[in-house]
C-alpha cells in the first residue's frame, strides 16, 4: 500500500507531517509513504532513514489564502496537486493532506476525478460522541458542497453506509437525517424530499435527528447538506472550546476551586479525550475515484499518524471499490 502525503499542507507543515509519517512507517511495515513536497525542507526532518519512506520533490505550495480552483489549475507542481496526480496515475493508492480544504476538494474533482455515478462527492469527518473514543458519528456532507439535492443526500447515505460497514465493521449502520425535529414531515423542502428517498433506500434509515442529539451518538451516520453541516460542526467545536476554557478558568480561581479541579481532573481529561478529533485522523472525501483523506489544518503528529492509519485501514477493506459497486446498483 502506497500512501502519498502532502507534507507542505497544514498549519504546522512540514514538521508535524514528517513526524507523523515517521511514527506510522515504524508501526506499519506494510505501507510505503511518499512524502510529497520540498525535499530541502523535508530531508533535515527525517531523523531516521526508514526503507518505507521516500521523498517526491515538488517546487510549489498551495497556501491557505489561495483561491482553490485557480491554485489547483495553475500550480501544477504544488505538493497537493502532485499527490492527487499520483493517485490518479495509480502511483499511489491514497493521498492525505492537511492543507487548504477548498483546494483539496478541487484536487479530488479535477485531478483524481469523480467516481462514475456520483454527482457530488462529500467530505465525511467523524464527530466525536459521548459514547467514547472511537465511537464517533460519520457526518456527510460537512463542507464540500454548500447546496445539495435530495438525490445527493441519498448518495451520501449510501456512501456513508458502505464506509462505516467496511472501515468500522458495523453490519447495519444507522443513518439519520439532520433536521429541526424528529417528526416525519418536519423540515424544509430538501429534508422532506430526502426523507422520502431515504425511507425507500437499501440502508438502515432511522429517520430525522435533531442537532441537540448529535453528541449522544444515537446514529452512526448523519446526512445533511454542506451549509447546514458546516454550521453545526463549527457550533459544536466552538461550544466545546468555550466550555473547557471556562472550566479551566473556574478551577484556577481560588484555592478551594484548585483543590476541586485536582479531584475532577482525571474525569475531565477522559471527557476531553472523548471529544479529541485527532483520534480519528482525518475525513475521507467520498465519491472521488480514489482514496483522499483530509486532515484538520491544525493537525499534530498524532493526528497525521492516525490519518495514515485511517487510509491504511480503508485500503485494506477496498472502500473505494465497494462504494463504486454499491452506487452502480442504483443506476
Amino acid at each position: 500500500m502506497r500512501i502519498a502525503i502532502d507534507v507542505m499542507g497544514g498549519d504546522h507543515a512540514p514538521g508535524t507531517n514528517v513526524e507523523g509519517a515517521l511514527r506510522a512507517a515504524k508501526e506499519w511495515q506494510d505501507i510505503e509513504l511518499v512524502l510529497v513536497g520540498d525535499s530541502a525542507q523535508i530531508e533535515p526532518l527525517l531523523t531516521e532513514k526508514l526503507p518505507n519512506i521516500r521523498i517526491h520533490h515538488t517546487s510549489e505550495v498551495i497556501e491557505a489564502e489561495d483561491e482553490p480552483v485557480k491554485a489547483v489549475r495553475r500550480k501544477k507542481d504544488a505538493s497537493m496537486v502532485v499527490a492527487g496526480r499520483l493517485v490518479k496515475e495509480k502511483q499511489a493508492d491514497a493521498m492525505i493532506s492537511a492543507g487548504n480544504t477548498g483546494a483539496l476538494m478541487a484536487t479530488g474533482l479535477l485531478i483524481v476525478g469523480r467516481m462514475e455515478g456520483i454527482e457530488r462527492p462529500a467530505l465525511a469527518p467523524m464527530i466525536p460522541t459521548m459514547q467514547g473514543v472511537g465511537q464517533g458519528l460519520l457526518c456527510l456532507d460537512l463542507g464540500a458542497n454548500m447546496d445539495a439535492s435530495a438525490e445527493n443526500l441519498l448518495q451520501y447515505a449510501i456512501m456513508g453506509s458502505v464506509y462505516r460497514s467496511k472501515v468500522d465493521g458495523i453490519s447495519q449502520p444507522r443513518v439519520g437525517l439532520l433536521n429541526v425535529g424528529t417528526e416525519t414531515m418536519k423540515g424544509n423542502e430538501l429534508t422532506k424530499a430526502a426523507f422520502a428517498l431515504l425511507s425507500q433506500a437499501p440502508i438502515h434509515f432511522i429517520g430525522n435527528v435533531e442537532a441537540s442529539n448529535v453528541l449522544r451518538g444515537n446514529c452512526d451516520i448523519l446526512v445533511c447538506d454542506g451549509f447546514v453541516g458546516n454550521i453545526m460542526l463549527k457550533s459544536l467545536e466552538g461550544a466545546l472550546d468555550v466550555i473547557f476554557s471556562e472550566l479551566k478558568t473556574e478551577f484556577t480561581r481560588t484555592a478551594f476551586s484548585k483543590i476541586a479541579g485536582a479531584i475532577l481532573r482525571p474525569g475531565l481529561r477522559r471527557l476531553k479525550q472523548k471529544g479529541d478529533s485527532s483520534e480519528y485522523g482525518g475525513a475521507p472525501l467520498l465519491g472521488v475515484d480514489g482514496l483522499v483523506i483530509k486532515c484538520h489544518g491544525s493537525s499534530n503528529a498524532t493526528a497525521v499518524k492516525n490519518g495514515i492509519r485511517l487510509a491504511r485501514h480503508a485500503l485494506m477493506n477496498d472502500v473505494v471499490q465497494a462504494i463504486s459497486t454499491e452506487i452502480s446498483k442504483g443506476k
